[in-house]
């Protein structure tokens, strides 16, 4: 799916395929629901998989759109298991977040086992910046993100403090149906006794929803105050 020119309100950037649903897809669902428009750039294939490939990869990515009915979705092609928070990789990103000029970015924890993690949401933050500078070779117009929030698919067994939490009670299911597109990465070669990949991924939606008085939710931090209009969005 590429970019149009319609601003997008939600723009996920995700480190891999499959960290966007695992950290957000029931936020997608329901903004997207809610009339908002959502995307997702991918920095990289995923590959190489042990039960991957490029190809499969690539299949399961259109499977998984198509789940979550994304406005636009775009991969940067940086390189898998050694992403690096080079310039380049930065006017990359800086160059998608001014064509699209999402509302709210929605970026990686910035703690996590996995360096990819750690790089994409250092990455987030100064293409963010970069965004909005003038006189530069990047595309489009100067723009600056005004909302940027951190989503949790994380490798380590922490229990971070989220700043917000989304109820996606109605969005749970089609959130793991897009997760389970990626069979080459939950299903293939796994063990099917209890618990499974997907049953900790259910399993933690359920924690954050019981953690707001609702059946499922999805955390987000930030590290700058969030603005309300007033109360009665409160769950």
């Amino acid at each position: 799916m590429t970019s149009s020119e319609t601003p997008l309100d939600l723009l996920v950037v995700a480190p891999h395929p499959d960290d966007a649903e695992i950290g957000t897809g029931g936020t997608l669902l329901r903004s997207q629901r809610q009339g908002m428009r959502v995307g997702v750039v991918d920095l990289t294939s995923g590959e190489p998989t042990p039960h991957g490939s490029p190809e499969i990869r690539q299949r399961e990515t259109a499977a998984a759109t198509e789940i979550l009915n994304l406005d636009f979705r775009e991969n940067l092609g940086l390189p898998n298991r050694s992403l690096e928070h080079t310039l380049e990789a930065r006017r990359a990103l800086a160059g998608v977040f001014r064509r699209t000029r999402p509302k709210t970015i929605l970026a990686p924890y910035w703690e996590d086992a996995h360096p990819d993690h750690v790089t994409a949401s250092s990455l987030t933050d100064a293409a963010r910046f970069w965004a909005k500078l003038s006189r530069t070779d990047l595309p489009a117009e100067p723009f600056w993100p005004p909302r940027i929030l951190y989503y949790f698919s994380i490798h380590l067994r922490i229990h971070p403090q989220p700043s917000i939490v989304i109820d996606i009670s109605g969005e749970i299911d089609d959130k793991m149906s897009a997760i389970r597109s990626y069979e080459s990465q939950f299903v293939a070669g796994r063990s099917d006794e209890f618990p499974t990949m997907l049953d900790d991924i259910r399993d933690r939606a359920r924690y954050w929803g019981w953690s707001i008085g609702r059946a499922y939710g999805e955390p987000f931090a930030s590290r700058e105050e969030i603005g309300l209009s007033g109360l009665d969005g409160l769950v």
